[in-house]
């Protein structure tokens, strides 16, 4: 009867440490990717209350994120922002198809103008008509 009690002794170190054991061999649990895919949606949901985009543009802009956690963090952050007396924080960046704001303008000739090897900032990009075509005002 010991002899069959010693290979079940020599198991229980084993098994208690499953949890261990599924983390070196990475296998997917599916409570830590709902955890993290419920903090990277408040996440979201707080940097866009805190940019300033609506509830809705945040569902918009981010289609995969939960929507009852960007909520939660869009929620948490207005009344973090509330009690604080903090204003939004607009981008500065253009958005992929727009023409940079005039307010960059200056910093871009400013840094132009400081390396005076670089070409200019209009003979960098190319023509977008053709050398061949003729232009509409000649006949």
């Amino acid at each position: 009867m010991r002899t069959k009690l010693i290979p079940l002794l020599l198991l229980v170190p084993l098994l208690s440490a499953c949890e261990q054991m599924a983390e070196l061999l990475e296998l997917p649990n599916p409570q830590k990717v709902a955890a993290l895919a419920e903090a990277e949606g408040k996440a979201v949901g707080g940097a866009c209350r805190q940019g300033g985009r609506s509830l809705e543009d945040c569902y918009a802009l981010n289609a995969g994120a939960q929507k009852a956690a960007v909520f939660a963090g869009w929620r948490e952050m207005n009344d973090y922002m509330l009690q604080n007396n903090m204003e939004v924080v607009p981008s500065q960046l253009p958005r992929p198809g727009e023409v940079a704001p005039q307010s960059l303008a200056p910093v871009a000739a400013a840094d132009a103008a400081k390396a005076p090897d670089a070409p200019a900032a209009e003979d960098a990009r190319p023509s977008r008509r053709s050398r061949a075509t003729p232009s509409p005002t000649t006949h």
